[in-house]
């Protein structure tokens, strides 16, 4: 007579090596897509700035561009796969900059921004630091949308009748009067696809607004907080 063989289920997959297998992944692809990212942002400016570049340079930029789309969209693939099956709806959820970066190419510049996030004295949970943290970032969120919506825009507007927007100075300008919901009216985009980067602009513009304020009004809470407190704790000596 045989003894039974025990019939031992397969190992579970252990989510926490998962975990560091992601963790591994992206410490290891956050150099080259920043150094990627920030020769995006070059190309980019350079192809649009200089209508009349040589067609080698701009082969050359153009392959650069592709390279850095290609780059985040396997950097998308592995993330998502190594993030356990149960949670990989809720990671694409959460990180919603990872994968518009695939979609739409001003995304791709703020890859670069996400990693001021990593930063020691961010990682602190005080009220300075997290004011600090949430002024650096919305700052290069700023910075990087206007000066991508004026680069995109000018190159849709340059050279279509009528335009108004025909040079970087006048697109600038536009943008940021739009951002500021100020709107002068003197340029404006006369083409549709313009039309829709000004749409962006100001639902940008208004998220900007609202976020200023609300640190404002946060910052000023907080002083009127601390100088009661210094007081009180004055007048109880």
């Amino acid at each position: 007579m045989t003894d039974a063989v025990p019939n031992n289920p397969p190992a579970a997959h252990d989510p926490g090596d998962a975990d560091t297998r992601l963790h591994r992944w992206e410490s290891a692809s956050t150099v080259p897509l920043t150094v990627l990212g920030l020769g995006f942002i070059v190309a980019y400016s350079v192809i649009v700035l200089v209508p009349d570049l040589p067609g080698w340079v701009r082969i050359i930029l153009t392959v650069e561009i592709v390279i850095t789309w290609v780059a985040m969209v396997i950097d998308l693939i592995v993330r998502v796969a190594l993030t356990p099956v149960g949670s990989r709806t809720s990671f694409l959820v959460h990180h919603p900059v990872e994968v518009l970066s695939v979609l739409v190419p001003l995304f791709r510049a703020f890859r670069v921004v996400e990693l001021a996030r990593g930063l020691p004295y961010f990682h602190r949970r005080t009220g300075s630091a997290v004011r600090a943290q949430i002024v650096t970032i919305a700052l290069a969120y700023t910075v990087l949308f206007v000066y991508f919506i004026s680069l995109a825009t000018l190159q849709v507007e340059r050279g279509a009748p009528g335009a108004t927007i025909i040079d970087f100075g006048s697109a600038i300008w536009w943008a940021c009067v739009t951002v500021a919901t100020v709107g002068y009216g003197d340029t404006y985009p006369v083409t549709a696809l313009g039309r829709v980067y000004a749409v962006c602009l100001m639902i940008g513009g208004i998220a900007i607004v609202g976020t200023t304020s609300a640190l404002v009004i946060s910052y000023i809470g907080d002083r009127v907080r601390r100088i009661t407190h210094r007081d009180e704790t004055r007048d109880g000596l």
